[in-house]
């Protein structure tokens, strides 16, 4: 089981964070393995949507459909994806964080199939490290505008 979690300030109001970082077709402009995604469900954004997702990770190609399981908009969501070698659930939560700031946390959790223990123990860190850039890129780009 890997379960990594990290989180940053945004210097942004948190209608405007939750609104960027929870559209999933702005992930590829601040997700570095992420490539592409493509709706398989009509938008906009609810509890059931289905979207697929092409990743680069440890030098391989992964392709993958999440499925939004839950949903408070401007809070929270949750997707799930069962299929691959790394069945996850990633969240996001939004919380105020002062005066036009936003308190964004980004957590993963799976169970990495036919993987032993211990590629979990090795995964983690180096997912930590992804999500801490990809969340540093996500504030860059929003404290830009």
């Amino acid at each position: 089981m890997v379960d990594v979690q990290t989180e940053t300030v945004i210097s942004r109001p948190r209608a405007e964070v939750a609104g960027y970082a929870g559209d999933p077709s702005n992930a590829p402009q601040w997700y570095s393995n992420i490539k592409s995604v493509r709706w398989e469900t009509e938008p906009p954004l609810s509890v059931g949507s289905r979207l697929a997702f092409v990743a680069e990770f440890l030098g391989r190609t992964l392709e993958y459909t999440y499925e939004f399981t839950e949903l408070a908009p401007g809070s929270s969501l949750t997707m799930r994806t069962a299929q691959g070698p790394f069945p996850m659930q990633t969240t996001y939560t939004w919380q105020d964080a002062g005066d036009n700031a936003t308190r964004m946390t980004l957590r993963n959790t799976g169970s990495p199939a036919g993987f032993s223990r211990l590629a979990g123990l090795v995964m983690a860190p180096m997912m930590r490290r992804a999500m801490r850039k990809d969340l540093a890129r996500l504030k860059e780009l929003l404290e830009a505008r």
